[in-house]
């Protein structure tokens, strides 16, 4: 074989192995890029004048937007509002997403038994049921049949439902264990137990549930009266691809995000060995970092803005709370580990 020949040969194969190594490249930063997930923040409880509240839905949408949000579930009881035209005016892709959705709005007796449905392909009307944990499911069961996700909102309004409640329903994993409506008794009370008790005896008992955190937004105009149900007071941080509703709905779904009223995460990882979290320091603010496990029960807490807690296997879950010095809290989802 002449030397020509053989030189042609070693450029083909250098080209052959550059354009192997190019493309394997090339695959590894689309997938990494494919795999970054971001975080997202959104309010999954807001009314307008198409239910009780005080603002027009572009009204509402704008202040949400203005506001830093990068998506909003509009939930007036018992109605549908179309978003469509909502996100052709003020929607923006990748920034900002308007999600359809109602409050079913039911009752048992004098028990108000409310429920979110995300993103219905209709508009679900109140079920019914012979008791508080019949009308719950009977709920739950036409929201999905509606194609949507559901949540179960202020549990403690009116007293209504009880953590044995919510033990007892089927095919649901959300539930508001924050609201900013000064008036659904989210802390605990003539001996009635506060939301996230009930939160931490529903899990204790092995059922999942994911916390939500919410405005229940009513009262955009006076947002200054001490009654008002006023906006940015609670949300939920959204990891996700990409900000769409079906991406949105689907971390919802799978845990993936955590609950604020103001407490900002860096980070927030979960393995099979344990949870990482790290905080956004906020000026000059302090933070307590505290881990959850069976019966509420206070596991490890670190008085820092990055703590970790390993499993040992014998927790049936744990979770984690963040409070800094301006009473400001994130809470995040548990994890069930027996």
């Amino acid at each position: 074989m002449n030397n020509k020949k053989v030189l042609i040969m070693w450029s083909l194969f250098f080209l052959l192995t550059f354009a192997i190594s190019y493309h394997g490249q090339t695959q590894a930063k689309l997938e990494q890029s494919t795999n970054e997930l971001k975080w997202y923040k959104g309010n999954t409880h807001t009314h307008t004048l198409n239910s009780d509240g005080d603002s027009f839905p572009d009204e509402v949408v704008k202040w949400y937007r203005q506001h830093g949000y990068n998506f909003l579930v509009i939930t007036d009881h018992n109605y549908l509002t179309n978003v469509d035209i909502l996100n052709q005016l003020y929607g923006v892709e990748g920034k900002y997403l308007i999600i359809k959705g109602d409050e079913v709005s039911d009752r048992y007796g004098e028990k108000p038994i409310h429920l979110n449905a995300l993103n219905p392909v209709y508009n679900v009307l109140p079920q019914g049921g012979n008791d508080v944990v019949e009308t719950l499911q009977n709920n739950i069961d036409a929201i999905r049949e509606a194609g949507a996700i559901v949540h179960i909102n202020h549990p403690n309004f009116r007293w209504a439902i009880s953590a044995d409640d919510l033990k007892k329903t089927r095919n649901c994993l959300l539930v508001e264990i924050y609201s900013g409506h000064p008036t659904v008794n989210n802390l605990s009370g003539g001996g009635l137990p506060g939301v996230e008790q009930m939160w931490d005896q529903v899990l204790s008992s092995g059922k999942l549930f994911y916390g939500v955190a919410v405005d229940d937004m009513h009262d955009l105009k006076e947002p200054w009266e001490p009654k008002a149900a006023k906006p940015g007071q609670a949300w939920i941080m959204v990891r996700a691809k990409h900000l769409k509703v079906e991406t949105i709905l689907e971390s919802l779904e799978t845990g993936d995000f955590y609950a604020s009223t103001g407490v900002e995460l860096l980070d927030y990882v979960v393995d099979n060995k344990g949870i990482i979290i790290k905080v956004k320091q906020e000026n000059q603010a302090r933070y307590t970092i505290s881990f959850y496990g069976d019966g509420g029960k206070i596991l490890k807490e670190e008085f820092a803005n990055s703590a970790a807690y390993y499993f040992k296997g014998n927790e049936k879950y744990v979770r984690a709370k963040i409070i800094d010095s301006n009473g400001n809290t994130a809470w995040t989802q548990p994890v069930m580990i027996k």
